[in-house]
């Protein structure tokens, strides 16, 4: 087999994996992956290896061997620094969880363990010779760009719930159709997936949102409405997937997967706080949770703060504080990724209040204008990058050095006043002083007793 798209030191090792297979009386073959990734031009990132081998066997052959799935008839063998899953042949039944197996059987047969797989494009292997075993005609598949289940798809999608999702992965990451048995078998068995647990779940959505085609898998999703059927809260309906298509229609073009899931759940309407419910019920990292919360949390202050402006040209020097007082609040990171998704949203992003959408849909007025615009998404930007500071850290003067010059005791007063001091030298009232920021705050403590 001569490889282009595996890094050549692991297809190297490979190779001498499945020679020391061969040698010793058994048969093996790269499988599944890195076959369908190669024959497709895409980088192979590893390599499994199928084998007549039982796993005493296989064990027997390498002096570095981990026992990682023997039940399963798995182990990983250490070759030159890389690892790779070797696998006797086996049959499977008793899929009583719809997920695992409950009897696997090795068999001496390659084509019948090609025949367990989940979809033809994975169900080819390839030995040394560099000649294809593709008795369910995955090569054919692949270049029909069709996902196509291994014989009947109700059985494939019953023994495990989980393929379904793997399925519409497939399709939205390769750019592919589904056949329509197979979409019909995934249509039939959707009730399933509620036995699949919720983090195998959110690791294959996470697959989808974060691939190289979103809006696929999420069209494909919002017409099976599959998620609404798993363990975890999915309170809408393909209806409303589908009516928030056209805020997404830009998703593809955010690198950031954080950015992507605050414009998925912003065009379905979600409060930061219900982001936040959710997207814990989908058991995401915390990182995760807390990057698109915080965006949605800009959304909510920048909309408000529209939405109060008044009439006259005050009216945009008002929403410049409110604006800075959003980026203190929620972090810079949180302000530009709000930003990038109101660049990416369509004009008239329904989604957003009306005044919220129209104030992103002129550009500023000159400075000789009295009629006061509404401002456009550079100029929120601009005001981003004019800020001198945008943490309590970068202010000139600390909690204790106000406690020592205003001779009282810490308390609420002292955060207070921190975050007034911050706010005034990041709109430029203020100067980045200590000895400014020491007088000021003497005059705001007067003013409060």
């Amino acid at each position: 087999m001569e490889w282009t798209m595996a890094p050549s030191a692991m297809a190297i090792a490979a190779e001498i994996v499945i020679s020391e297979l061969t040698q010793n009386g058994h048969e093996a073959y790269w499988v599944g992956g890195c076959i369908r990734d190669e024959l497709l031009g895409r980088p192979v990132h590893d390599m499994d290896i199928t084998t007549s081998a039982l796993p005493e066997e296989v064990i027997a052959i390498f002096a570095r061997s981990v026992p990682t799935g023997l039940a399963h008839g798995t182990v990983t063998v250490i070759q030159d620094g890389c690892g790779f899953e070797v696998t006797t042949y086996r049959t499977e039944s008793g899929y009583v969880d719809h997920r695992r197996p409950e009897h696997v059987f090795f068999v001496n047969d390659v084509k019948e363990d090609l025949r367990r797989r989940d979809f033809t494009i994975n169900a080819i292997c390839c030995g040394l010779n560099g000649e294809l075993i593709d008795p369910f005609e995955g090569e054919k598949d692949l270049q029909l760009q069709v996902i196509r289940c291994v014989g009947d798809a109700e059985e494939r999608f019953d023994e495990d719930a989980l393929r379904m999702l793997r399925c519409i992965r497939f399709a939205s990451v390769l750019d592919f159709s589904i056949a329509k048995n197979t979409w019909r078998g995934l249509m039939r068995q959707r009730d399933k997936l509620a036995h699949i647990a919720v983090e195998r779940v959110r690791a294959e959505l996470d697959r989808i949102v974060e691939g190289p085609h979103p809006l696929r898998g999420l069209g494909m999703l919002a017409r099976c409405e599959l998620l609404a059927r798993g363990k975890a809260p999915f309170p809408w309906t393909g209806t409303d997937m589908a009516a928030a298509a056209a805020l997404t229609a830009g998703v593809g073009e955010l690198e950031s997967a954080r950015l992507r899931w605050a414009l998925l759940l912003h065009a379905l309407k979600q409060s930061a706080q219900e982001a936040d419910v959710l997207l814990r019920a989908w058991t995401f990292s915390g990182t995760t949770r807390s990057g698109v919360v915080q965006v949605l949390r800009v959304r909510e202050a920048w909309t408000a703060a529209i939405e109060a402006m008044p009439p006259g040209t005050g009216g945009m020097e008002g929403l410049r504080r409110q604006w800075i007082a959003a980026v203190l609040a929620f972090g810079v990171e949180a302000a530009e990724g709000w930003l990038s998704l109101l660049a990416i949203l369509p004009a008239a992003a329904p989604a957003l209040p009306t005044a919220a959408s129209s104030a992103f849909s002129v550009v500023e007025s000159t400075e000789a204008s009295t009629t006061p615009a509404a401002v456009n998404v550079q100029a929120a930007r601009e005001w981003i990058a004019q800020m001198p500071l945008t943490s309590l850290s970068e202010l000139e003067i600390t909690g204790n050095e106000l406690v020592g010059a205003l001779d009282k005791r810490p308390g609420p007063w002292l955060g207070k006043m921190l975050n007034g001091l911050l706010q005034a030298v990041a709109s430029g009232d203020l100067p980045n002083d200590k000895q400014l920021l020491l007088l000021e705050a003497k005059r705001m403590d007067r003013h409060e007793r």
